[in-house]
């Protein structure tokens, strides 16, 4: 009898360990409107590596939105019709009679999204997305490393906004070990490793990332980036993780 009650006690620590985690996969992606490394607009061949994944949700940075270099053609609704996904886009800059930004898609349905202003010599932009269990946010940071320093406050004070988990992803322009990684992870946990992101064709550098606000306990199933040379300038980065409410 003391056995079948400890085993019945067990069962339900099991189950109620297990409703209390999440299991997400999260891409980021730097597609450089779109345009592989032989400059060639595919959207199709974009799609199919997100499509080869099929994550919960894609970051994705360098979109162009309605713009004269892309034939007017509306890049993540494209992608979205391509793999059915939620889109929602963030304009970064007025460019070539339409926008550029950030973009993120989601399997589910957004419940909110937020726009936030970033500094840099080109404007920058934070893409917040609130989805049922946890929130994914979008950036590309500046060229210059006073400029990206000076986007991590902005960052975090709106991480500090939300009681669910916050999710960041995107291209951060700077490497491990770097001083902007270092003020990051003071308030972030990577959850990427350091694997070259770019250039797709011969990767020498880790400038992409995921990471999560240190507010929630996550750790890292899976953290690898996809042998992909040919679809962008920039890999994609995939990774698995378990968060706990």
């Amino acid at each position: 009898m003391r056995q079948r009650t400890f085993l019945a006690f067990l069962f339900l620590t099991l189950a109620l360990t297990a409703f209390g985690q999440n299991r997400l996969q999260v891409m980021s992606y730097n597609v450089r409107h779109c345009a592989g490394m032989d400059f060639v607009v595919d959207y199709d061949r974009t799609a199919a590596v997100i499509n080869r994944v099929r994550p919960d949700a894609v970051a994705i940075q360098e979109l162009d939105s309605m713009t004269g270099r892309s034939s007017r053609h509306d890049q993540l609704g494209e992608l979205a019709v391509r793999t059915q996904y939620h889109p929602v886009f963030a304009a970064a800059i007025d460019f070539n009679g339409g926008k550029y930004g950030v973009g993120i898609l989601t399997r589910e349905t957004p419940l909110s999204t937020r726009r936030i202003p970033l500094p840099g010599e080109e404007p920058r932009v934070l893409l917040v997305v609130e989805l049922e269990d946890y929130v994914i946010a979008c950036t590309h940071l500046d060229l210059g490393e006073e400029q990206r320093l000076a986007s991590v406050p902005i960052i975090v004070a709106e991480a500090r906004r939300w009681k669910k988990p916050f999710i960041l992803a995107g291209d951060w322009n700077d490497r491990p070990g770097s001083k902007l990684l270092q003020t990051m992870k003071e308030q972030f946990t990577i959850l990427s490793g350091d694997e070259y992101t770019f250039p797709a064709d011969a990767p020498s550098e880790c400038i992409d990332y995921v990471a999560v606000f240190r507010s929630c306990h996550a750790k890292t199933i899976e953290s690898h980036v996809l042998n992909e040379p040919k679809a962008s300038d920039h890999r994609p980065l995939a990774v698995k993780l378990k968060i706990r409410k």
